[in-house]
């Protein structure tokens, strides 16, 4: 056992006033705030997510707005002034929008699709595995063998050929993650539900003759959820990279909507010819997002799985 997972599980007796009969989220809640990696990954993403969510506020500009954009202001270099006299903190791109602007509003749609999508997958993935656990059998095998099906495509090719036939658009690229994430949910739900349902408790419920969506939905999934909420942050993060991939190959969202992807790939055609800010500021804070979310799963994996053998 690391050093690290060894902390995590005596974590419950080093902090002071922690109690044993602390509330689960109590307890993970104080462990995560004797994690430097886990303190370090909720500062990145707490600032990140402030500012998506007051980008209106904060923003010089509604980048998307074309009557606040002028092309004579294209490509400006970080802290330049235009002609009019504003300054311009992160540059501009190609087409004179602040960058600063653009890099917030990208941030909010990134945030908003990766969230969105993670937990319609987690909903669909969830009760799929709880209700092939518990009720075993030929519907058991169905269901996994199409989640095997599933997960032998890889993510990506999947989500191309959704989009190649809904379109683009932010609802359509929400359903194309949904697609290529629910299946994950389910085969950690059922691994778990497996565990459980073999309990003796599970049998004295049944043996109440307590029906079913009850005993699955109230007794085996609370128990289901230490696994699943590590999986659903790592998939945030995934669902994020991945919808900035399919926008810097131009078949994500559209150009008129705002994306940490798209801007990447509009300032990637000028990183030779000496114009780096257009991409790699985006890319900067794409990066800094996804290591901030991986940072907080990464130290709930070892929280809430404390044997866990490293």
């Amino acid at each position: 056992m690391s050093t690290r997972q060894k902390d995590a599980v005596s974590v419950h007796t080093a902090v002071p006033g922690t109690s044993v009969h602390a509330s689960p989220l109590a307890r993970t809640l104080r462990a995560l705030a004797c994690d430097r990696l886990a303190l370090t990954g909720i500062i990145i993403v707490g600032v990140l997510l402030f500012a998506a969510l007051l980008a209106p506020l904060i923003a010089p500009q509604n980048p998307y707005d074309l009557a606040q954009l002028d092309i004579m202001d294209g490509r400006l270099a970080p802290g330049s002034e235009s002609m009019t006299g504003t300054v311009y903190l992160l540059g501009t791109d190609d087409q004179g929008r602040d960058l600063f602007s653009a890099i917030l509003y990208g941030l909010r749609t990134s945030i908003f699709v990766g969230i969105i999508s993670a937990a319609i997958a987690l909903v669909i993935g969830a009760s799929i595995g709880l209700v092939s656990a518990y009720a075993g059998g030929r519907t058991d095998a169905v269901l996994m063998r199409i989640v095997d099906i599933q997960l032998s495509f890889p993510a990506i090719l999947i989500a191309l050929i959704f989009l190649a036939v809904l379109g683009q658009g932010v609802d359509k690229i929400i359903i194309a993650l949904v697609v290529t994430q629910w299946a994950y949910y389910a085969r950690t739900v059922r691994g778990s539900a497996l565990v459980e349902s073999k309990r003796a408790y599970i049998d004295a419920a049944r043996s109440m003759a307590l029906p079913d969506r009850r005993i699955i939905f109230r007794h085996i999934l609370p128990n289901c959820l230490p696994p699943l909420i590590v999986v659903a942050t790592m998939r945030v993060a995934y669902a994020i990279m991945l919808e900035a991939t399919l926008s810097f190959l131009g078949i994500g969202l559209p150009v008129t909507e705002p994306s940490l992807g798209l801007l990447i790939s509009n300032g990637f055609e000028y990183m030779l010819s000496g114009d780096y800010w257009i991409s790699v500021f985006p890319g900067i804070t794409l990066l800094l997002l996804i290591v901030g979310i991986n940072l907080i799963g990464d130290s709930l994996r070892d929280i809430l799985n404390p044997r866990r053998e490293g």
